[in-house]
């Protein structure tokens, strides 16, 4: 019976996803300064098939890329280091990520976006590490502290970025990194991305072990699982995904942090059974952002950042009150 109703709750969570994200599809391709109606969709003329193929396709696909990614990074973040607060966007991952595009751009001004990319990785990568080694360090493992520790440590390394820019007078360039906007999004800019599919089959895959990775040390060595290769996979796969969607559109905040928390309340804390619903919660969150940062002050644009960071912060303060009356709920 509680395997049939955890199945009927899936359903019902994946059906009223799959509803969203179809409404949100069809606006993020109708919206704009030149609207395109549901039969210009369907049978476009040559300057909406153009329209569409150049610039809102590949804007709603860039957007479903990197709100599947952030939220699946997330979740997976959380659950190895069994802290419910803990995300790319609060343990340094993101602003490591930017630090590094920068590091590349300063070092190599020529090279591409792919090289950009990998730097960016592996600096993310480090950052994280040392993320790590810090909450390994911590003796009260409570999750809001953990959150705040994860936070000033960001705005370390955010402020050592942004004296560099400063110093190199690259801010206005630094700005386009720590914002996450799909405004400059074309076909030929956005194809970086589709890395995130190939590296989030892989989270898929390990899915069970990260589950048993984020019941400790001890009970997965019992279940002979190798704590640290496995803890350094997700490492990878966390640092990969928020690096390269903060070298294509930029920083998201909040959405790797409340995403999985939202998803795990209803779902429970399995990987495998949460990270499909937790990626199409992710990219459902960030149309929904999308499209309203294109319609608050049409035919201007708000950058999904803004609109994100706004209702994050809101969830954000919510799930902290909630962990403060339930403290065991949280972990």
């Amino acid at each position: 019976m509680n395997a049939l109703a955890t199945g009927g709750r899936t359903t019902l969570w994946v059906s009223l996803g799959a509803v969203v994200l179809a409404v949100g599809a069809y606006l993020s391709l109708a919206v704009g300064v030149v609207p395109i109606s549901l039969g210009g969709m369907l049978a476009p003329d040559e300057r909406e098939w153009m329209l569409l193929t150049q610039v809102r396709i590949p804007r709603m696909v860039a957007v479903l890329l990197s709100g599947a990614a952030l939220a699946v990074a997330g979740l997976i973040m959380q659950r190895v280091t069994q802290n419910s607060f803990v995300s790319p966007s609060t343990s340094g991952t993101v602003e490591a990520a930017v630090l590094g595009i920068l590091i590349a751009t300063l070092l190599v001004p020529g090279v591409s976006l792919l090289g950009k990319m990998a730097l960016a990785i592996a600096v993310a990568i480090v950052g994280t590490l040392v993320f790590l080694h810090l909450l390994q360090r911590i003796r009260h493992r409570d999750p809001i502290v953990v959150a705040l520790v994860g936070l000033m440590y960001g705005g370390v390394l955010s402020a050592i970025t942004v004296f560099i820019a400063y110093q190199r007078d690259l801010l206005q360039l630094l700005e386009i990194w720590t914002t996450g906007s799909f405004s400059a999004v074309m076909s030929g800019q956005y194809e970086p991305l589709y890395a995130v599919l190939a590296v989030g089959v892989l989270g898929y895959l390990f899915a069970d072990r990260f589950t048993v990775v984020g019941m400790g040390r001890e009970f997965a060595t019992n279940l002979g699982v190798s704590y640290t290769r496995i803890l350094y996979t997700a490492l990878v796969i966390v640092s990969v995904m928020a690096a390269v969607v903060v070298v294509v559109v930029g920083a998201i905040p909040f959405l790797g942090l409340i995403v999985p928390n939202v998803v795990s309340m209803f779902m429970g804390d399995h990987v495998r059974r949460t990270l499909p619903v937790t990626a199409l919660a992710g990219a459902a969150f960030v149309l929904v952002c999308d499209v309203i940062g294109r319609t608050v002050r049409f035919p201007y644009e708000i950058p999904v950042a803004t609109i994100a960071g706004v209702l994050g912060a809101a969830v954000f303060i919510w799930l902290i009150l909630r962990a403060a009356q339930r403290p065991g709920a949280a972990r």
